[in-house]
């Protein structure tokens, strides 16, 4: 990709079921959870595909859901880099994790990685997001 089309930002996509049938197989489901299981908090991260024999999962201890849903964008970007995909769609139901493609990563990177003075939680996650 050259640096005139490289993609600074993310944007809001349509809906899946409107995208063009030829860029509907660069789309990627996202989700992440967390359950507790005696005295221990354990995650999944899930990645999918509608219309590619794609999915792939992660999963560990001691996060929580929202750790999960944003291990679950990086495994959509490390699929769609592995197979040198020319676009992504990225389908989340993630509040959080749309605003942070949708505007947050640029504000976080420029304050370096910090909010109102604080860390940004998750940061070397983002960090590698942003990276992309």
């Amino acid at each position: 990709m050259s640096p005139e089309e490289e993609v600074t930002r993310a944007e809001e996509a349509p809906p899946y079921n409107k995208l063009p049938e030829d860029e509907k197989p660069y789309a990627l489901f996202t989700d992440g959870s967390c359950r507790i299981m005696g005295k221990h908090r354990r995650w999944k991260a899930a990645v999918w595909s509608p219309t590619r024999r794609v999915a792939e999962a992660a999963e560990g201890q001691g996060e929580l859901s929202q750790f999960a849903e944003v291990k679950a964008i990086q495994l959509a970007l490390d699929l769609a880099e592995s197979e040198k995909w020319p676009m992504l769609y990225l389908c989340t139901e993630t509040w959080m994790v749309a605003n942070a493609l949708w505007g947050w990563l640029q504000q976080w990177k420029q304050s370096n990685w910090q909010c109102r003075g604080k860390p940004i939680w998750a940061a070397p996650l983002w960090r590698d997001i942003a990276a992309r």
